[in-house]
């Protein structure tokens, strides 16, 4: 410990001991406190992203640091004591289910999970993100010369303290973490290095919150009692959260320099990850996933409480906004998506997204959405008791950028819809702080806008590829806006929708890949195509001349229903058949009325003609030949 640290420790307490005394005036932590269940900012502090570099250890306090003051949540539910072992719960339901969380969990911990623990709390957090890109994983480590010596773990408690080490074997060039800067992948490196630069650590603030760690605390989230020491010449404390052995030697004989809250390895995996998401966001909601389900297990480890870990995400959230945000990393983060882009491109030999979900669950544990959202949702909370309070959501500045990469087709101030129409509704636990970045859902962010509360209108360009020329929704999308399709890619809804305004495509193509996809208004195709990948319903629906209507031909019902009459003024109807029979009769509109006709009507692939038989409730065809 340095001298100066030695001094901003003292300094903290001090601090502490005069707030608990009265005997501070002015803006302090509990004077700021006052805004913690606010966006708004207090008086004279400027915004994370603008002020994220007074996050350094001379810095301790929310009036100081702005690192601190995002995390004053916590201020809801613990005061800071004078000393580390005497602070004050200040909202026992939260607190006791926090720390009794961490007990349930680490009572049920089978031997495999610890060890799966031990190497996550070992290995460099730079190189345990890498996992998160499933078939680029290997080509990554190759190009970036990443390695770790970390790749097991003992079967009961190491002889001494382990660390992340040069396997002996390592190719020349090889690094920790990320990678070598002077790699194929050097730029990609070098961002992520950045993000987790100086000005990155959770230090200050587990310094000024001195909340302890679950293995120091009873039950009810107080100071457990000591006993006598372990074999290690470690205290032993009366709690039922049982660190796994694996891990038992790195647990400190500091406590007022060992604080849980927020968690450092949580804050280091969400950096990481967020990083090679910018770089590599064809992996976006998969490095989310990786994140999430890697800090986890610091919970399953016993060395951290769901607290700390949702303290360590909301700073990381905020750190990584923050970063690339400055205008000091344009020039690194524009270079590191393009060398990353080049690189898997050359690896891929086919379409990189294609390539990077192009494995199964045997050789990439993130390969299923589905479950990355089940495995995701409980860990944005941890269902804490909720604290009831409603607060709108207002998006912090500088978040937009985290989308950058990912939603590259929409304006910043559509991604910070996105942001703000997919994020978490307030009363959450810790999450209500200062510029709500703890509100933030980046795994749902990537399946596009939560709602349409004005219409919508994007604009893609598919010479450009990657997700300008294609992407996805999957979110169920509410509103009473609509949406304007524009440009010549291709955007695909998935979600279960109940927007209210209209669909227009006016070039390109939209995608409709569920019954309610094109939402509860009217949809017209003004230019571009309209492909059904299910039997759609709309309110109402027009057709103009020159555009596309494609849709695969269902035998059991139409694969367009209007509740109101349907207008053609031409166009193509495109259908793709399956093995029907010559002489069947397809349904594929259905409405009240149906006025006007398919300029023309075409089958895909050309194996079938077919005849359209047009009739007053809607349209049919005969397969002839």
């Amino acid at each position: 410990m340095t001298t100066a640290d030695a001094f901003d420790r003292r300094t903290l307490l001090r601090r502490s001991a005069m707030l608990s005394a009265g005997l501070l005036i002015g803006p302090t932590a509990l004077d700021l406190a006052l805004v913690a269940n606010a966006a708004e900012l207090p008086t004279g502090a400027a915004p994370f992203v603008d002020s994220y570099r007074t996050n350094v250890p001379a810095n301790q306090t929310p009036e100081t640091n702005a690192a601190v003051r995002i995390l004053c949540g916590m201020h809801d539910f613990w005061r800071t004591g004078s000393s580390w072992d005497n602070g004050v719960v200040l909202n026992r339901d939260v607190l006791t289910a926090n720390v009794r969380h961490v007990a349930r969990i680490t009572r049920a911990r089978t031997a495999d999970q610890a060890k799966r623990a031990f190497i996550v709390d070992r290995q460099h957090q730079s190189y345990a993100a890498i996992g998160g890109l499933g078939p680029l994983a290997e080509a990554y480590r190759a190009g970036a010369k990443a390695v770790t010596g970390i790749t097991e773990a003992p079967d009961g408690t190491p002889p001494s303290t382990v660390d992340d080490k040069l396997p002996p074997d390592a190719p020349a060039g090889s690094a920790l973490g990320a990678g070598s800067p002077d790699s194929a992948l050097g730029q990609v490196v070098t961002l992520v290095n950045t993000v987790r630069g100086p000005f990155a650590s959770g230090n200050p603030s587990k310094f000024a919150y001195q909340y302890p760690r679950p293995w120091r605390l009873s039950p009810d989230s107080t100071v457990s009692p000591t006993g006598a020491t372990d074999e290690f010449g470690y205290p032993v404390y009366r709690t039922d959260v049982v660190v796994a052995p694996q891990l038992l030697r790195q647990r400190s004989t500091k406590p007022a320099e060992d604080g849980g809250y927020p968690s450092g390895h949580t804050n280091a995996l969400h950096l990481a990850c967020l990083a090679l998401a910018y770089a590599i966001p064809e992996r976006f909601q998969e490095l989310v996933t990786r994140a999430f389900d890697l800090a986890d297990l610091r919970i399953t480890a016993g060395m951290h409480s769901p607290a700390d870990v949702i303290g360590g995400r909301i700073l990381a959230t905020a750190l990584a906004a923050a970063t690339l945000a400055d205008p000091q990393n344009a020039a690194l983060k524009a270079a590191a998506r393009t060398q990353a882009n080049e690189y898997f491109r050359q690896h891929a030999g086919t379409d990189l997204f294609e390539y990077a979900h192009s494995a199964d669950l045997a050789t990439d544990p993130y390969a299923d959405r589905e479950a990355n959202a089940r495995l995701v949702a409980p860990l944005l909370t941890y269902n804490l008791p909720k604290t009831g309070k409603r607060i709108p959501m207002t998006v912090p500045k500088g978040a937009e950028v985290l989308l950058e990469t990912r939603q590259p087709y929409l304006t910043a101030n559509q991604r910070r819809e996105v942001l703000r129409t997919t994020a978490l509704p307030s009363g959450h636990a810790l999450l209500d702080g200062p510029e709500h970045w703890g509100r933030l859902n980046l795994f749902a962010a990537a399946d596009g806008f939560g709602a349409f509360d004005a219409d919508v209108r994007v604009d893609m360009d598919s010479n450009r590829g990657g997700f300008h020329a294609a992407d996805t929704w999957h979110n169920a999308i509410g509103g009473r806006g609509g949406l304007v399709k524009r440009g010549t890619g291709t955007l695909t809804l998935a979600g279960a929708n109940t927007y209210t305004g209209d669909t227009r495509v006016e070039g390109g193509t939209l995608v409709a890949a569920s019954p309610s996809a094109l939402g509860r208004g009217d949809v017209h195709v003004r230019a571009g195509t309209l492909r059904l990948a299910d039997a759609v319903r709309v309110r109402g629906y027009r057709q103009s001349s020159g555009t596309t209507l494609a849709a695969t031909a269902r035998r059991d019902c139409a694969v367009l229903t209007s509740a109101r009459p349907i207008f053609l003024s031409g166009g193509t109807l495109e259908l793709t058949l399956g093995d029907v029979r010559v002489g069947a009769v397809l349904p594929v509109l259905a409405a009240p009325a149906l006025l006007g006709r398919f300029a023309q009507i075409t089958v895909a692939g050309g194996a079938h003609r077919v005849q359209g038989c047009y009739g007053p409730g809607g349209l049919s065809v005969r397969v002839l030949a």
